[in-house]
């Protein structure tokens, strides 16, 4: 099912109607994950003690498709400057979680129509208000599903970067699970040449030895104030641009 389902992402982002307006993003890169893979069972150390499994979502789950939107370079330019996220930020995030949730349910009808039954979690605001953790992880279900590697900043790098919306679904379709890259995507974890990073982060959320959650997430809130006309925008993302990892995967540019 590999091909079939590339080629439904692809072509749904691509006639998107936003996309045509606005041309928020580029080709999308998808991956595939066993359900059975036993990182799976690791999420409960790594993120919450109450992560969700794929069972937990399909109980005859088989695999885990994941996919990353990667924005338009313009997107993240917009982003650079000030202590605000940028409009085309925040609007970039509203509609992408839209397109998510559009290419999820056009994805659920497909893959019916094939005889296989598939869930999806929300895009996103699917965490534990206290812990502000994911009950599903979507960037944790991309890594498994060998779509990139962590950086500092704990956003997934692509082979198109860190810079885009991640969306996964649980199906019982059966699926070539994709390769996950062993060489870190991350300047920093590979040689420390880089931690840029931390230097864009706006309130001194992030720093190599970790991120203070709440204290990023009370950014977030402020621009949700500052964007409220339109939508709701709990976005930031100064950590994630103007930086080598925003728009590319930069270990491999140095190969």
């Amino acid at each position: 099912m590999n091909n079939p389902i590339q080629r439904w992402i692809e072509h749904f982002v691509a006639a998107y109607p936003m996309q045509r307006k606005e041309g928020y993003w580029q080709k999308p890169l998808i991956a595939y994950a066993a359900a059975s893979d036993p990182l799976f069972q690791s999420l409960r150390q790594w993120t919450h003690p109450d992560h969700q499994l794929p069972a937990d979502l399909l109980p005859d789950a088989v695999s885990v498709i994941a996919y990353f939107l990667p924005f338009h370079p313009s997107v993240p330019e917009s982003n650079r400057t000030g202590r605000l996220a940028s409009r085309e930020w925040g609007e970039a995030y509203i509609h992408t979680n839209q397109l998510i949730t559009d290419v999820n349910v056009y994805l659920v009808r497909r893959l019916s129509n094939a005889g296989y039954e598939t869930v999806y979690a929300s895009a996103t605001h699917n965490f534990d208000e206290e812990t502000l953790m994911s009950l599903w992880s979507h960037r944790h279900a991309a890594y498994i599903a060998g779509l990139g590697q962590f950086g500092l900043h704990n956003l997934l790098i692509t082979e198109k970067g860190c810079c885009g919306r991640i969306g996964t679904l649980v199906t019982n379709a059966p699926v070539t699970p994709s390769p996950r890259p062993e060489t870190p995507a991350c300047l920093f974890k590979l040689n420390g040449s880089c931690g840029l990073c931390v230097d864009h982060c706006i309130n001194g959320s992030l720093s190599q030895n970790g991120y203070d959650r709440h204290h990023c997430y009370a950014m977030c809130l402020e621009n949700a104030a500052a964007l409220s006309e339109i939508g709701l925008a709990d976005v930031c993302g100064k950590c994630t641009v103007g930086l080598p990892c925003s728009t590319t995967n930069p270990v491999l540019l140095k190969r």
